[in-house]
């Protein structure tokens, strides 16, 4: 799927990648989004808010790619994570995405990849549990 973004997906461009989703929440649905951990069921009625409306991942792809960014960025806010070019990292043959998230534990996630399998498969990738489990294991270090 080609991405039309504002900002190349490159990790020095992921905290501008996430406030153009958290601008664009704002005006079209009136959410403040504020990079905290309890921000990510807004992000989570939303995309469910594109489930419901039969959208696919392939007609809103730059918007869940940025979506991704901004829940990475909960991460590095609240958790110490730090973005990577997946390339550079072990998930680089699985992540399907060019930026994932280093935990300060040495852990690897991909919140871009989370975002698009939560419009995919709903709740069941729910993005505040994905935030705990991970940030348990930050926790656990």
């Amino acid at each position: 799927m080609e991405l039309k973004l504002p900002f190349p997906p490159e990790s020095a461009y992921a905290p501008q990648l996430a406030a153009t989703v958290v601008a664009t929440a704002k005006r079209v649905s009136n959410v403040d989004l504020d990079y905290s951990i309890t921000s990510l069921r807004d992000v989570d009625d939303i995309i469910e808010g594109f489930r419901k409306d039969g959208v696919r991942g392939e007609q809103v792809g730059a918007t869940l790619f940025c979506f991704g960014c901004y829940v990475g960025e909960v991460f590095v806010k609240n958790a110490g994570a730090s973005w990577q070019e997946t390339i550079n990292t072990p998930m680089k043959d699985f992540a399907g995405f060019p930026l994932v998230l280093k935990l300060q534990n040495g852990s690897i996630c991909n919140p871009i990849g989370k975002v698009f399998k939560r419009l995919e498969n709903g709740s069941v990738d729910s993005l505040p549990y994905f935030y705990t489990v991970f940030s348990a294991s930050e926790l656990k270090k």
